[in-house]
């Protein structure tokens, strides 16, 4: 029998530090091994953690909120089987070699990588703990300053169920206080660096136009009728068309060796929101997608983005990006660039706005669109040039063809 103290592992990506979101375990509590313990967050996603030993945990190395750089101790367990001292090197090594045993939210780098049977330990309570079955009752115990070890539980056998947890939560005192302070860490800290940077650096405009959306909704709904494509599929695949024909917006401002770097494929990004913030998951090579690996595509990256599971890899790499400002039910804003790009694309919700058509005033499904752009890549005419050809396609999407 010994003690074994896990470390926070290299969480990829250059990532040096990570918040530790909340425990999905006690002191007292039995894991087995690749059992997830914790929860942290790093500037790129949330990931559960799992420990590479099983046997009683006998020490939490830190709080929730608390800030852990890489190679810090995580957790303490005590093991039964002496072969569980030399774990953590098996599993580091299978980290490396790409083991099935991985952080989740991060993937493996083989596909078919052999899978260690997970081993019980006999059960060892080093202390009273709280009977809890579910991570999600205990995280939200954390969340809110709840201690399990005052509760009774309502559950089977006494198992504190999250009505219990809920509770005491509507019972606890409320405390007043003239301000709430809340520290920006992992992700929000991620982005109010990376926006900085970009006001900072990027001397941008923006430019607008309005346009009709009637003939795009048409294309959707004729599309739709062979194979389901969304109506940002869409949108990404006219953004693209547009580029083709002013390249000089796919590109980044290298201000060291003063140069524009003009790029040769689109990696386009789409805006995000998530319950942990903004983020702008990316489609590497979009521009050699059709249009209906595209929609997949862009369904499933934004759906692990919005769930915390997108590869840190996934959220980076892009050469422009697209805002759909249409979800909030607004009709834009002058975005900041996503730096180190050099434009951001957006589009407003689509409504119904008195139009021309033909001389004569029609009811017309329109949408207000917004281009920022880096004023050192390019000039207004390339700029306006490009807005005024997207909202064309917005209009008239059979125009785009020629440059799909």
């Amino acid at each position: 029998m010994s003690d074994q103290t896990f470390v926070l592992p290299d969480l990829g990506e250059g990532l040096t530090e990570a918040v530790i979101a909340g425990w999905l375990v006690s002191v007292g509590d039995t894991v087995v091994i690749d059992q997830p313990v914790v929860e942290v967050e790093t500037a790129k996603a949330s990931v559960e953690v799992p420990v590479p030993f099983a046997g009683a945990i006998v020490e939490l190395h830190g709080e929730p909120g608390a800030t852990l750089a890489v190679g810090s101790p995580l957790i303490t367990v005590r093991t039964n089987d002496p072969a569980d001292s030399d774990a953590f090197a098996q599993h580091r090594e299978e980290e490396r070699a790409g083991s099935g045993n991985v952080l989740i939210g991060y993937g493996t780098n083989v596909d078919d990588a052999p899978k260690r049977r997970r081993r019980r330990s006999p059960t060892q309570q080093i202390s009273p703990a709280a009977k809890v079955i579910s991570p999600l009752v205990r995280k939200l115990a954390l969340g809110n300053g709840i201690d399990l070890t005052q509760l009774s539980g309502s559950g089977t056998g006494g198992i504190i169920t999250r009505a219990d947890v809920d509770g005491a939560i509507s019972t606890a005192p409320v405390v007043g206080t003239a301000e709430h302070r809340i520290p920006v860490t992992g992700i929000r800290k991620a982005i109010a660096d990376k926006l900085t940077t970009s006001r900072r650096e990027i001397p941008e405009a923006t430019t607008w136009v309005d346009a009709d959306a009637t003939g795009l909704l048409e294309a959707k709904r004729l599309l739709c009728q062979t194979e389901p494509v969304s109506l940002l599929a869409l949108l990404a695949r006219l953004t693209i068309a547009a580029l083709r024909k002013f390249p000089e917006l796919n590109a980044t401002f290298d201000a060291e060796r003063q140069e524009i770097v003009q790029h040769s494929h689109i990696h386009l990004g789409v805006a995000t929101q998530s319950p942990r913030g903004l983020m702008v998951p990316v489609i590497s090579h979009a521009d050699t997608l059709d249009t209906m690996t595209l929609s997949n595509n862009l369904a499933d990256v934004i759906a692990l983005a919005r769930d915390g599971k997108l590869a840190p890899a996934r959220l980076s790499g892009g050469t422009v990006t697209l805002n759909n400002y249409g979800v909030f039910g607004v009709d834009g804003s002058a975005a900041i660039i996503n730096h180190p790009e050099a434009a951001i694309l957006g589009v407003g919700r689509i409504i119904d706005r008195p139009w021309v058509v033909g001389g004569e005033l029609a009811v017309r499904k329109v949408t207000q669109l917004s281009l920022s752009f880096d004023h050192r890549v390019c000039d207004g005419g390339s700029a306006g040039g490009f807005l005024r050809l997207f909202a064309d396609y917005v209009q008239n999407p059979v125009t785009a063809l020629g440059r799909l």
